[in-house]
């Protein structure tokens, strides 16, 4: 099922990260990026076994494991601060023919297949337009965080830090190529956070959610 999107304003008065927040959002105002190493051999074979594809699958994940903790929700909408309740996957469609990129996005749906499947017919709708955007005459939901990959580098870091003066406080994802060491499959993957909006807790709490979640792929299929 395809969620609703619903924001709610936050009780800053009564919430216990306010002093944080502030600090950090105003105070001083910081960002932090770290690149992390995943084993993603079982989350390849149940895709592959599957006939689906892997990039709306690695889309899918991180979307729904972010999701799960309302700091990686935090935004500002008309200066009141609060959370969403999900998130949806904004993501780089590639053009061979220049070598340059659109932004797609896809509604984060509760059912893998059915993400899956709107995931294709966005590609196959919007994938060739040329532009900044992909969709014509659409722009992003006001839900929508960068989650996307470097398919031809498996790096060790990636790190972005891109905050000007706009209150943006989602979190952004990149992973790199898949590298094959043995039998495994190590998919780099780097993670930028808005300290304003969570801690290096949220973020293990979401990375050790994402590599179960790898490694039982079998069971969203």
């Amino acid at each position: 099922m395809r969620p609703e999107m619903r924001f709610t304003p936050i009780d800053f008065a009564s919430w216990p990260r306010r002093e944080t927040f502030t600090y950090f959002s105003k105070m001083a105002p910081t960002g932090y990026s770290l690149t992390v190493e995943l084993d993603a051999t079982k989350l390849y074979n149940a895709v592959k076994a599957a006939g689906c594809r892997f990039f709306p699958a690695y889309l899918w994940l991180v979307t729904k494991d972010l999701q799960r903790q309302p700091e990686f929700c935090l935004a500002e909408r008309d200066g009141v601060l609060g959370w969403f309740n999900c998130l949806t996957p904004l993501y780089a469609a590639f053009h061979e023919d220049d070598k340059t990129f659109s932004l797609l996005w896809t509604a984060y749906d509760d059912e893998f297949p059915a993400f899956h499947a709107a995931y294709l017919e966005d590609k196959a709708r919007h994938g060739a337009r040329h532009g900044i955007l992909g969709k014509a005459g659409e722009v992003p939901p006001p839900n929508a965080y960068t989650v996307s990959c470097v398919p031809w580098v498996s790096f060790r870091h990636f790190a972005v830090h891109s905050y000007g003066k706009q209150p943006y406080f989602l979190p952004s994802v990149e992973a790199g190529r898949l590298r094959q060491e043995g039998e495994k499959r190590i998919l780099p993957l780097s993670m930028t956070v808005h300290h304003a909006a969570a801690d290096g807790w949220q973020v293990q709490t979401f990375l050790t959610a994402l590599q179960r979640d790898m490694d039982n792929f079998r069971s969203f299929l």
